[in-house]
């Protein structure tokens, strides 16, 4: 068996002490920062929803330069149908007014935004009543736009949208 010297004892007590300050310590920082990760996290979410209805509001009046400003520039869009676009096939299009938008609007209720860290993604169903090239479009379809956090602010990156609903299931 070891034996301390009463100077030895009486060194481990403090140093014990002071570890379980330090203990302490960083146990209140962890949970603080948690707790400032979850604020941020819902400030997030709450950004990125807003600034996904902008974009959403951008492409119903083909509005360019805001889409141009929400838009990654490695941006990739993929449609139901393995259609890819990329910013500037979209930024494209706007400016040529190839889309007459009616509707171009979120179901109310239905946005839902998930974020982790400098990722967001969100989910929604979007109802599209438009005219491109003579012909007439309303149907609706679910979509999924990701967003990164970037220097410069949250970017859509990346959006993914599902085929038409049959008239039944989109109510």
């Amino acid at each position: 068996m070891t034996s301390f010297t009463p100077h030895t004892r009486d060194l481990i007590q403090v140093l014990s002490g002071y570890g379980k300050l330090i203990l302490m310590i960083i146990a209140l920082s962890l949970g603080t920062a948690t707790n400032d990760l979850n604020a941020s996290s819902e400030e997030d979410v709450k950004t990125v929803a807003a600034l996904d209805t902008k974009y959403q509001a951008a492409v119903k009046s083909n509005d360019a330069a805001t889409m141009d400003q929400i838009l990654a520039d490695d941006f990739v869009l993929v449609t139901g149908r393995g259609k890819v676009f990329s910013k500037a096939d979209l930024i494209e299009s706007a400016r040529k007014k190839e889309v007459t938008y009616e509707r171009q609007d979120e179901e109310p209720g239905t946005q839902k935004v998930r974020a982790w860290g400098d990722t967001a993604v969100v989910t929604a169903l979007l109802w599209i009543k438009a005219e491109q090239g003579g012909k007439p479009a309303d149907y609706k379809l679910w979509f999924s736009d990701t967003y990164v956090r970037t220097p410069t602010g949250w970017r859509y990156v990346f959006g993914q949208a599902s085929l038409p609903l049959p008239k039944a299931e989109s109510k």
